[in-house]
Protein backbone atom coordinates (compact mmCIF):
# COMPACT_ATOMS: atom_id res chain seq x y z
CA UNK A 1 0.00 0.00 0.00
CA UNK A 2 1.88 3.02 -1.26
CA UNK A 3 -0.54 5.95 -0.91
CA UNK A 4 -3.51 6.43 1.34
CA UNK A 5 -6.62 7.63 -0.44
CA UNK A 6 -7.92 9.42 2.63
CA UNK A 7 -6.67 11.71 5.33
CA UNK A 8 -8.16 12.69 8.65
CA UNK A 9 -8.66 16.43 8.57
CA UNK A 10 -8.68 18.13 11.95
CA UNK A 11 -10.18 21.61 12.16
CA UNK A 12 -8.38 24.45 13.88
CA UNK A 13 -9.16 28.07 14.65
CA UNK A 14 -8.00 29.24 11.21
CA UNK A 15 -9.95 26.69 9.14
CA UNK A 16 -13.29 26.81 10.98
CA UNK A 17 -16.28 28.25 9.09
CA UNK A 18 -18.53 29.90 11.70
CA UNK A 19 -22.04 31.05 10.80
CA UNK A 20 -24.84 32.92 12.56
CA UNK A 21 -28.13 31.07 12.96
CA UNK A 22 -31.50 32.04 14.46
CA UNK A 23 -33.62 29.51 16.37
CA UNK A 24 -37.26 30.25 17.23
CA UNK A 25 -38.08 28.68 20.63
CA UNK A 26 -41.84 29.05 20.28
CA UNK A 27 -43.63 25.75 20.87
CA UNK A 28 -40.47 23.74 21.62
CA UNK A 29 -39.81 21.75 24.80
CA UNK A 30 -36.98 23.16 26.91
CA UNK A 31 -34.70 20.13 27.08
CA UNK A 32 -35.07 19.11 23.45
CA UNK A 33 -34.39 22.65 22.28
CA UNK A 34 -31.38 22.94 24.59
CA UNK A 35 -29.79 19.69 23.39
CA UNK A 36 -30.07 20.66 19.72
CA UNK A 37 -28.77 24.17 20.37
CA UNK A 38 -25.84 22.71 22.33
CA UNK A 39 -25.00 20.51 19.33
CA UNK A 40 -25.17 23.57 17.04
CA UNK A 41 -22.84 25.46 19.40
CA UNK A 42 -20.34 22.57 19.45
CA UNK A 43 -20.47 22.10 15.67
CA UNK A 44 -21.53 18.45 15.78
CA UNK A 45 -23.72 18.90 12.70
CA UNK A 46 -20.69 19.84 10.61
CA UNK A 47 -18.55 17.31 8.73
CA UNK A 48 -15.28 18.83 10.02
CA UNK A 49 -16.25 18.54 13.72
CA UNK A 50 -13.25 18.38 16.02
CA UNK A 51 -13.93 17.79 19.75
CA UNK A 52 -11.24 20.13 21.14
CA UNK A 53 -11.93 23.12 18.83
CA UNK A 54 -14.72 25.71 18.80
CA UNK A 55 -16.09 24.84 15.36
CA UNK A 56 -19.76 25.53 16.10
CA UNK A 57 -22.03 28.33 15.00
CA UNK A 58 -23.14 31.49 16.78
CA UNK A 59 -26.75 30.82 17.84
CA UNK A 60 -29.46 33.43 18.48
CA UNK A 61 -32.59 32.15 20.25
CA UNK A 62 -35.73 34.28 19.98
CA UNK A 63 -39.11 33.97 21.76
CA UNK A 64 -37.57 32.36 24.84
CA UNK A 65 -40.69 33.22 26.87
CA UNK A 66 -42.78 30.83 24.72
CA UNK A 67 -40.86 27.67 25.69
CA UNK A 68 -42.77 24.61 26.94
CA UNK A 69 -42.13 22.65 30.11
CA UNK A 70 -43.98 19.34 30.17
CA UNK A 71 -45.71 17.74 33.13
CA UNK A 72 -45.45 19.52 36.49
CA UNK A 73 -41.95 20.86 35.82
CA UNK A 74 -43.15 24.45 35.88
CA UNK A 75 -43.98 24.15 39.60
CA UNK A 76 -41.72 21.26 40.69
CA UNK A 77 -38.38 22.02 38.97
CA UNK A 78 -36.13 24.08 41.22
CA UNK A 79 -32.95 25.98 40.46
CA UNK A 80 -30.60 26.18 43.44
CA UNK A 81 -27.80 28.72 43.93
CA UNK A 82 -25.64 29.76 46.87
CA UNK A 83 -24.72 33.29 47.92
CA UNK A 84 -21.41 32.22 49.43
CA UNK A 85 -22.45 33.04 52.97
CA UNK A 86 -23.41 30.49 55.66
CA UNK A 87 -27.04 29.52 55.21
CA UNK A 88 -27.07 31.28 51.86
CA UNK A 89 -28.73 28.58 49.77
CA UNK A 90 -31.49 30.06 47.62
CA UNK A 91 -33.91 28.29 45.29
CA UNK A 92 -36.35 29.35 42.60
CA UNK A 93 -38.98 27.32 40.80
CA UNK A 94 -39.07 27.27 37.03
CA UNK A 95 -42.33 29.25 37.08
CA UNK A 96 -40.79 32.11 39.09
CA UNK A 97 -37.66 32.11 36.93
CA UNK A 98 -39.74 32.19 33.76
CA UNK A 99 -41.69 35.18 35.05
CA UNK A 100 -38.50 37.03 36.12
CA UNK A 101 -36.20 36.24 33.20
CA UNK A 102 -37.26 33.58 30.65
CA UNK A 103 -33.95 33.91 28.80
CA UNK A 104 -32.08 32.68 31.89
CA UNK A 105 -34.16 29.48 31.91
CA UNK A 106 -32.99 28.62 28.38
CA UNK A 107 -29.39 29.69 29.08
CA UNK A 108 -29.14 27.40 32.12
CA UNK A 109 -30.51 24.44 30.13
CA UNK A 110 -28.05 24.94 27.26
CA UNK A 111 -25.07 25.62 29.55
CA UNK A 112 -25.72 22.34 31.38
CA UNK A 113 -25.36 20.46 28.08
CA UNK A 114 -21.99 21.99 27.16
CA UNK A 115 -18.59 20.69 28.35
CA UNK A 116 -17.56 21.76 31.85
CA UNK A 117 -14.16 23.23 30.87
CA UNK A 118 -12.60 26.24 29.13
CA UNK A 119 -14.01 25.14 25.78
CA UNK A 120 -17.52 25.00 27.23
CA UNK A 121 -17.18 28.54 28.57
CA UNK A 122 -15.97 29.71 25.16
CA UNK A 123 -18.87 27.96 23.40
CA UNK A 124 -21.40 29.48 25.81
CA UNK A 125 -20.26 32.97 24.73
CA UNK A 126 -21.55 32.13 21.22
CA UNK A 127 -25.14 31.88 22.54
CA UNK A 128 -27.53 34.85 22.54
CA UNK A 129 -30.98 34.35 24.07
CA UNK A 130 -33.65 37.02 23.54
CA UNK A 131 -37.12 37.58 24.93
CA UNK A 132 -39.48 38.42 22.09
CA UNK A 133 -39.07 38.06 18.35
CA UNK A 134 -36.44 40.79 17.90
CA UNK A 135 -32.64 40.48 18.09
CA UNK A 136 -29.82 42.97 17.65
CA UNK A 137 -27.65 40.84 15.33
CA UNK A 138 -29.22 41.72 11.98
CA UNK A 139 -25.86 42.96 10.68
CA UNK A 140 -24.48 39.40 10.82
CA UNK A 141 -27.24 38.26 8.40
CA UNK A 142 -28.18 35.12 10.36
CA UNK A 143 -30.05 32.33 8.66
CA UNK A 144 -33.08 30.71 10.27
CA UNK A 145 -32.78 27.07 11.35
CA UNK A 146 -35.74 24.76 11.92
CA UNK A 147 -34.88 22.47 14.83
CA UNK A 148 -37.34 19.83 13.63
CA UNK A 149 -35.12 19.23 10.58
CA UNK A 150 -32.08 18.44 12.76
CA UNK A 151 -31.63 14.91 14.12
Amino acid sequence: MENLSYKTVSANKATVQKEWVVVDAEGHNLGRLASKVAMLLRGKYKPNYTPHVDCGDNVIIINSEKINLTGNKLNDKTYIRHTGYPGGQRSLTAKVMQEKNPALLVEKAVKGMLPKNKLGAQLFRNLNVNVGGEHKHAAQQPKTVNLNDLK
